[in-house]
């Protein structure tokens, strides 16, 4: 039975994860912002340990977590929560640009560092869930893509300092998903939103789990995942 640490748990994509992890009968430790949600994860999944930590403020994350019991060894560490504003560079506000870094990059910077300790002592995996965004910025996708261009660049340095500890990296970049930041988008777009359209949650959590299932004489580094139909 593996430990994993899930970011963004609460829907979507990670919620997907958490399910099937907890089907297999794994040890979660989910993330949430507050006390609130930490009870609703808990409602949602009795086995879970829950972590506090707003990942809009990645600076008080180290003082969040040292009030807090942490995971000695943690076999997966997997970064799936994020947030999107879309605007073209001209009418978007500094607000926008620092709430989509510190938590699509900083936070998970953070949480990395403070959780390889338990990392290493697992030989564990750290998974970063990109985004299309993350490989081509379009027109008033800047700030969200920027965000995710620094996440790439950090899980290709995190690989390269973390091989000899035996951590692996990987990196998934999902097409459109049928997520509730999708339902999001297509509003900022002014789109008819058609779940029926996009990847479903659950596709991405099993190319999720095929990474950190893999055995330890490969390492899956990127996964590109685009809507099928």
């Amino acid at each position: 039975m593996g430990v994993h640490l899930i970011t963004g748990a609460g829907s979507g994509i990670g919620a997907a994860v958490a399910d099937k992890l907890t089907a297999r009968g794994e040890e979660l430790w989910l993330l949430a912002r507050d006390a609130r949600r930490a009870a609703q994860l808990r409602e949602r999944y009795p086995e879970a340990r829950t972590l506090v930590g707003d990942l809009d403020d990645p600076a008080k994350l180290s003082w969040a977590f040292g009030h807090q019991a942490l995971p000695v060894e943690l076999d997966s560490l997997l970064h799936i929560a994020g947030v999107v504003e879309l605007g073209t560079v001209a009418e978007t506000p500094v607000k926008a640009w620092q709430q989509q870094l510190n938590v699509n990059t900083v936070a998970p910077a953070e949480i990395t560092r403070l959780l390889l300790p338990s990392l290493r002592l697992a030989r564990g995996h750290v998974v970063f869930v990109n985004s299309g965004a993350g490989l081509r910025a379009d027109p008033t996708w800047g700030s969200y893509a920027a965000s995710k261009f620094a996440v790439r660049a950090l899980a290709d340095a995190l690989r390269q300092e973390e091989h000899a500890h035996g951590v692996r990296v990987t990196t998934v970049y999902p097409g459109r998903t049928a997520t509730a930041m999708q339902v999001k988008v297509h509003q900022q777009e002014g789109k008819e939103y058609d779940p029926a359209k996009w990847i479903a949650p659950e596709s991405v959590a099993t190319a999720i789990l095929t990474a950190i299932d893999l055995p330890r004489d490969a390492e899956i580094t990127e996964i590109t995942v685009r809507p099928g139909q």
